[in-house]
């Protein structure tokens, strides 16, 4: 229950509003005052997909196996996670004893769009066995120590799929785990298991084998949301069961600082082979090994899946008896950062006889260096891979002899000249494909980004090599951002003279066009969840205790030339990074302080001056006539509001607040310059009052007077009214939050001053539009200043009007906006909390003005019109449905009662002492015949005017209002004696 007490009248109306447009919208505000526009950034909430396997219930195979789950995306035709491997034996139980009840895997740092994705779990199951010939040879001999050793090959089973549309919306509303039961179905054709998965998702039935009974695998799932951490802490008995952690492919949407990882992943996509003379085709295994420069066989640098240990070689499973192959098998190769370079992958092709002697029998392989000779990694996309003769009985002793032979076509079309007497000859008609995805935050594809990461190996060509920066994408950015800060920074230390500007100019803008960089990227809504990265980066990995002084340097000099230059998409561009400009300067100077005992304070802050006059100097442009000047002065003032906190790291609040109202107060006061830079200037005053810098109230003295003028300026222009009623609804509700501290009074006076009666106009005109949607928000404004005014401010109001004329006009207006208000029935009728308050603050109002409207306009003075005027209101305030407290529940009339008491008998009251303030009574008023008619006859300017009305509110059912209204009609009926000697006008 919202206490109104407790907010300001204009945010009351906000959440009246929102909850009638959308209930959900109300409730997610919470207090209902409106969001900041200085909110921090939020990193996106990732979620994470919990998988225990209890059981695998299909007993038939005879063999251990190996499950495979991962994540597949069937709109783009692909897997999005790593596998989660599970190895079992024969019986169906984990091969690992240790591992019972602990089959567990998390598919981490899922996205909002990956949610949205067309997801199923697909689990495909391998067994590991002899070949099936060698099986039924052994069940005719009935003994297994008889017949050729056993030789184990991975065979193809069967495979499952789980849509994920409806079970991530079902396991979203729980807190627990839920099960689920997945059928394995075995594959006709053993050429089409490569896409069996998407068979089954399909269901094309003469593709696969559908089971006998209901066994399959027994899963359950549960959906996870928030970072690692944080995880991990709320559910322990999650991670006591040594869940693995499996990964996406690929990076996860925000990339922090510190995350280092350096992961390839490995597609054994298909392959062509000959018969090599048989008269049946190949049973073809391969063999992928991981090798350094030094031929050195890389250990445990191979991954099948989580869940299960490293190895230094994987082998494939085998299809019978086909020399086209398709495995479409996903590896991982988690080579360390240090061992990338040099590294090559060999793929060894063995055939599987199905003889006696069920040998595995080499002959023919294929490799593929993992850097090229210009330092970058190989790219993510498919390799057609040469294959090169070779038998059993080739070692590889000497690696050396095939790394230099070319291993694909591109590598052969930079080295033509074979020669032809080699050791190993290439196999013209074979071919193996594979695919390769690197997900590394230190090795890079793009020669232009290492050969920046790599500047100090050319530092002659530091001038190129900055300029080639435009040429990497805004991914590979995001992805190396703090290398690339990090090397940026460096060069700057490097020759500050020589390379500043270059720096400058490659942290915010580009000369060409549609291009950003580093710091204006994150503006960009696809990197924009990257900010948090850029801020983590600054305070915590950020190094350039010398960095403040070129940026400020450069920052004034791009600013000074704003005058100058035709073309301004630079000047522009920097204006956009300010937040950021201002981030590094902050953190630079904090960390040469630091390093100095804050040495040089005198010189930064006559910099942070010195920039500050040049900022002023922007905004002061006359920029009518220039299209381009407008839009540099609009990119600034909408990244001004942006650098107040950053600011307050180094200057106390007062001095912020004194650089913000300078920057303010040097924009043109003109409200003739252009409605889009009106828009943009009232914007960047909103932003101001949204701040964490407004909220102190020495600083909110110091700025109030300067956006109280603009928005005065712009209310008397009847400009862009929206905007300048948003605003005031921050002021109001950060004035009502801190109403107990001594400022406020100061500040509510300033207000009455700059806006009271520009409001009230402001209503006036927008009331008698029909449909204007700003009446609302007007009213709220109107009536939060009215409640935050004290006896004090009403006095001094009162006080500060030159003559009773202007006098007069404020009552005139404040009533009719009054009576406005209630006759247009501004507020909707189920809006009784905000119906209620507006009637309270009306009356108090009245109850403060009324004495000034006897003071000044009674007797000699008397004005009709304001008189007139005041009592129509009183007539329309007691009969306001909302205020008949006899249509409502005995509850809701006790809690309206308690709370405000009746306030028609309180208006009612204020209306019979206005009566009798009209003239004195009749018993002294005999003592001077000339007074008497005087003091009468303003009585008698409401007979039989006021007769009707006043009669209509005695019909309200409230006997105490009738009892005050009764004396009313019998004066009425005296002073029509006096003056006619009779009182037929004042009969009924």
């Amino acid at each position: 229950m919202v206490d109104a007490d407790q907010i300001s009248v204009s945010d009351l109306y906000k959440m009246h509003l929102s909850s009638r447009h959308s209930v959900q919208q109300s409730t997610s505000q919470g207090d209902g005052v409106r969001q900041r526009h200085g909110d921090i950034c939020r990193v996106p909430v990732p979620h994470h997909l919990f998988l225990n396997l209890k059981s695998f219930t299909y007993n038939t195979i005879g063999e251990d196996s190996d499950i495979f789950f991962s994540l597949y995306d069937l709109r783009e035709g692909k897997h999005i996670s790593e596998k989660f491997m599970v190895r079992l034996n024969k019986n169906g139980g984990p091969k690992n004893p240790e591992k019972v009840d602990r089959l567990c895997a998390l598919f981490t740092d899922l996205s909002n769009k990956d949610m949205k994705r067309d997801l199923y779990i697909v689990a495909q199951v391998i067994r590991t066995g002899e070949s099936p010939l060698n099986v039924s040879r052994r069940m005719l001999l009935n003994d297994s120590k008889k017949g050729p050793p056993q030789v184990h090959y991975r065979r193809p089973y069967g495979c499952a799929a789980l849509a994920m549309s409806d079970v991530l919306q079902t396991i979203a509303e729980l807190k627990e785990e839920k099960d689920f039961v997945l059928k394995v179905y075995t594959c006709n054709n053993e050429n089409e298991w490569h896409q069996i998965h998407e068979n089954i998702i399909r269901k094309p039935s003469t593709k696969y084998t559908a089971p006998s009974t209901n066994y399959g695998l027994i899963i359950s799932l549960q959906l996870l949301r928030g970072e690692m951490e944080q995880i991990r802490r709320e559910n322990p008995m999650v991670f006591n069961r040594t869940v693995a952690i499996t990964r996406k492919l690929g990076f996860p949407d925000v990339i922090m600082p510190g995350d280092i990882r350096n992961d390839l992943y490995l597609t054994l996509e298909r392959g062509d082979f000959e018969r090599g003379g048989k008269s049946v085709q190949k049973n073809i295994e391969v063999t992928v090994y991981v090798l350094y420069a030094d031929g050195e066989i890389l250990k445990d640098c191979i991954s099948l899946g989580s869940g299960e240990p490293n190895i230094s070689e994987y082998h494939s499973f085998v299809l019978y008896h086909n020399n086209s192959p398709r495995w479409n098998e996903v590896i991982k190769v988690p080579i360390p950062i240090d061992r990338f370079r040099g590294s090559h992958l060999r793929f060894e092709f063995r055939h599987c006889s199905t003889k006696d002697k069920g040998e595995k029998k080499l002959f023919g392989f294929a490799f593929t260096p993992l850097m090229r000779e210009d330092g970058t990694t190989l790219s993510d996309e498919s390799h057609e891979l040469y294959v090169y003769k070779c038998d059993e009985n080739t070692t590889f002793s000497n690696h050396a002899l095939y790394l230099g032979l070319p291993c694909c076509k591109d590598d052969f079309n930079s080295c033509p000249n074979v020669p032809s007497s080699l050791v190993f000859q290439r196999s013209a008609k074979e071919t193996l494909w594979i695919s390769t995805q690197l997900s590394s935050t230190k090795l890079t594809q793009n020669v232009d980004l290492l050969a920046l990461l790599k500047w100090k190996a050319h530092p002659d060509r530091v001038l190129d090599i900055l300029g080639r920066l435009r040429h990497v994408s805004g991914e590979e950015i995001v992805k190396f951002l703090q290398d690339i800060l990090d090397t940026l920074f460096s060069i700057l230390d490097d020759n500050t003279d020589k390379y500043g500007p270059l720096v400058f100019q490659s942290l915010t803008s580009t000369q060409r066009a549609k291009e950003v960089f580093i710091i204006n990227l994150l503006r960009d809504s696809k990197y924009y969840h990257f900010r948090p990265v850029m801020d983590t980066y600054i305070q915590r990995h950020f190094a350039g205790a010398l960095a403040y002084k070129e940026l400020i340097r450069c920052l004034k000099w791009y600013m000074d030339r704003s005058a100058e230059v035709v073309r301004q998409d630079h000047i522009q561009e920097a204006m956009r990074a300010l937040e950021y400009l201002f981030k590094f300067i902050m953190q630079s100077r904090i960390l040469y302080s630091r390093a100095t005992c804050g040495m040089e304070e005198d010189q930064f802050r006559g910099s942070i001056q010195e920039l500050f006059q040049s900022i002023r100097f922007v905004l002061s442009l006359d920029s009518r006539n220039s299209e381009t000047l407008i839009f540099t002065q609009a990119a600034l003032l909408n990244s001004f509001p942006a650098i107040f906190d950053e600011l307050l790291q180094m200057f106390t609040v007062q001095e912020v607040a004194e650089f913000v109202r300078g920057t303010l107060g040097s924009m043109p006061s003109t409200v003739h310059i252009g409605q889009s830079m009106d828009v943009v200037k009232l914007q960047s005053i909103a932003r101001t009052v949204d701040s964490r810098l407004f909220s102190f109230p020495e600083s909110r003295r110091i700025l109030l007077p300067v956006v109280l003028h603009h928005i005065h300026l712009h209310l008397r222009q009847q400009k862009e009214l929206l905007i300048c009623s948003g605003i005031l609804s921050s002021i109001f509700s950060i004035i009502k939050t801190s109403s107990l501290e001594s400022s406020v009074q100061e500040e509510v006076e300033m207000m009455v001053e700059s806006l009271l009666d520009v409001l009230l106009q402001t209503l006036l005109t927008i009331m008698s539009k029909s449909q204007s949607q700003e009446v609302g928000e007007y009213v709220s404004c109107l009536l939060s200043l009215l409640r935050q005014m004290s006896d004090i401010h009403f006095q001094r109001l009162l006080d500060n009007f030159q003559s009773k004329e202007e006098l007069k006009e404020f009552l005139l207006k404040i009533f009719c906006v009054f009576r406005n208000l209630m006759k247009l029935s501004i507020f909707p009728r189920d809006w009784n909390v905000m119906r209620l308050l507006t009637s309270n603050i009306i009356v108090t109002t009245v109850q403060y003005l009324s004495p000034a409207l006897h003071k000044n306009f009674t007797d000699t003075d008397f004005d009709f019109k304001v008189w007139n005027s005041y009592f129509s209101l009183a007539v329309l305030y007691i009969n306001q449905p909302s205020l008949q407290l006899e249509t409502l529940t005995p509850a809701k009339r006790k809690k309206v009662l308690d709370k405000y008491g009746d306030m028609r008998v309180m208006m009612a009251y204020e209306l019979f002492s206005m009566w009798q303030n009209l003239a004195h009574s009749l018993s002294t008023a005999f003592s001077a015949k000339a007074t008497l008619i005087s003091t009468g006859e303003n009585k008698i300017h409401f007979i039989p005017g006021m007769i009707g009305p006043f009669l209509g509110v005695t019909l309200v059912p409230q006997n105490e209002v009738r009892n005050i209204m009764i004396p009313i009609f019998h004066d009425m009926m005296d002073w029509e004696q006096h003056k006619n000697g009779n009182f037929k006008q004042a009969s009924p």
